[in-house]
């Protein structure tokens, strides 16, 4: 990771960590690197957060100062970011989001030409302009200035898309829609009543300040409990920018990362559709996902925590689906990156096919209790490497043996320590994680808030 751009982009709280002086050099720079043969095309989309309206406005200011043509999908989802920005010719894709982060933070995410994420040797360049060690870099003057388009036509060319990615019709199926306030609101409906489901969404209001606020991916229960109250068939729930999917099923069970990565990858092998056979996964992936592929013959790859080193290792294998427990699920015949929207179709897909409810087809997967702790900490390496910490960690991973496993991790993109524990019970997940987490606290690691 770079100085300022993290696994997901350089994302912080708006004008405190991530500035609007941050963004206008961003775009400054970027519009005058990708002007050096040709005038730049450069695309931006936002979320609906407060402070993206700002963050556009310096990002365009910037990237016009240096010469580029800037192209506004407006409120949109980052995989329609990648999805126009590889299919229609643009030099690279900005998306001004911070996913799933509460609404005062916000992030700029870089993606290349081929719709993926940007490649770290152009972050680091961004940085070295940031911090004025690149040199100077001209303005464009009279008729080089660039220009701002209005280009909402990008974003509907996606929703087409996502409706020509559908097998069937969804007549008669009822489905649910937790838009998490985000980018969604102004997609997943229109995608669903146009391929013919009876669409109920909730949280699809934002107002600036209520994006993924006790709603969405991060809040799955109040989807739950509205599938069941209203007797839907499925219900699919995205975070802010919409580049994950959680599923819940007609029983108001959550079907997270790992059953949505099980029921496709089945499915997929079965239509000898899966290229060799096999899923990519990270680290946090569920014991209980791995016992489930062994049964049925599904291989699986393991790589680090983050949706970029799943796609990294797709590409090298040409392997054709791969995400995390979190719901970034990468379906590599149709995005370049995690899609929520096309996740949550491509499940409808296999409802439809095999006629099976997503309670049936996901019952073969035990789910191996799993307990998260995020720990705030000063600095997260130091955190990470501390030998108390390390000895407690040894201790546990010795006492659970092959009947679970602990992670202590830093965060991509917070200034956190993840401790997670797996488990054959709740209360051995809670005494192991608590085991460590007080350490962190007795070493004087911890930030309080």
């Amino acid at each position: 990771m770079g100085k300022y751009f993290g696994t997901d982009g350089f994302r912080g709280e708006a004008n405190v960590v991530l500035t609007v002086e941050h963004a206008f050099k961003v775009g400054r720079f970027l519009g005058w690197y990708y002007s050096q043969e040709h005038k730049a095309r450069i695309v931006i989309g936002k979320d609906t957060r407060r402070s993206s309206y700002m963050f556009e406005d310096a990002l365009s200011a910037g990237l016009t100062a240096s010469g580029a043509d800037v192209y506004l999908l407006h409120v949109t989802t980052t995989p329609s970011i990648s999805y126009v920005t590889r299919t229609e010719d643009f030099d690279c894709g900005i998306m001004i989001s911070a996913s799933h982060n509460i609404f005062y933070d916000n992030g700029i995410k870089l993606i290349n030409s081929q719709g993926r994420k940007m490649d770290a040797e152009v972050e680091a360049k961004v940085e070295a302009y940031i911090d004025g060690e690149f040199g100077e870099i001209p303005y464009a003057t009279r008729d080089r200035v660039g220009r701002t388009v209005d280009y909402s036509a990008g974003r509907n060319r996606y929703i087409g898309h996502l409706i020509s990615m559908a097998t069937r019709s969804f007549k008669d199926k009822r489905v649910g829609l937790d838009c998490s306030n985000g980018s969604a609101s102004t997609i997943a409906k229109s995608v669903f009543d146009a391929l013919g489901a009876k669409t109920y969404v909730i949280n699809s209001e934002p107002d600036g300040t209520n994006i993924n606020k006790d709603c969405g991916s991060t809040h799955i229960e109040h989807l739950q409990r509205y599938v069941v109250e209203n007797r839907l068939d499925a219900g699919f729930a995205y975070d802010g920018d919409a580049d994950r999917c959680l599923a819940v099923d007609e029983n108001g069970k959550l079907v997270d990362g790992d059953l949505i990565l099980y029921v496709c990858g089945k499915y997929l092998k079965e239509q000898g559709r899966l290229n060799g056979d096999t899923i990519v996964t990270t680290i946090m992936s569920n014991l209980g996902l791995y016992k489930a592929c062994d049964k049925v013959g599904l291989k699986y790859e393991k790589t680090a925590v983050g949706d970029k080193y799943v796609s990294e290792n797709m590409i090298e294998n040409n392997y054709s689906l791969g995400g995390e427990q979190s719901g970034h699920i990468i379906f590599s015949k149709y995005a370049t990156t995690g899609d929520g929207i096309l996740t949550s179709l491509l499940l409808m897909e296999v409802m439809l096919e095999k006629k099976q409810s997503l309670a049936k087809l996901t019952e073969e997967v035990t789910i191996y209790p799993q307990l998260l702790k995020n720990v705030r900490v000063a600095d997260k390496k130091a955190a990470r490497e501390n030998p108390a910490v390390l000895e407690v960690v040894a201790k546990v991973t010795e006492e659970l043996g092959d009947n679970g496993r602990i992670l202590v991790r830093e965060s991509g993109t917070e200034p956190v320590i993840r401790v997670m524990v797996e488990a054959e019970t709740n209360e051995l997940c809670a005494k192991y994680v608590k085991q460590v987490v007080d350490i962190i606290c007795a070493e004087g690691l911890i930030v309080l808030e």
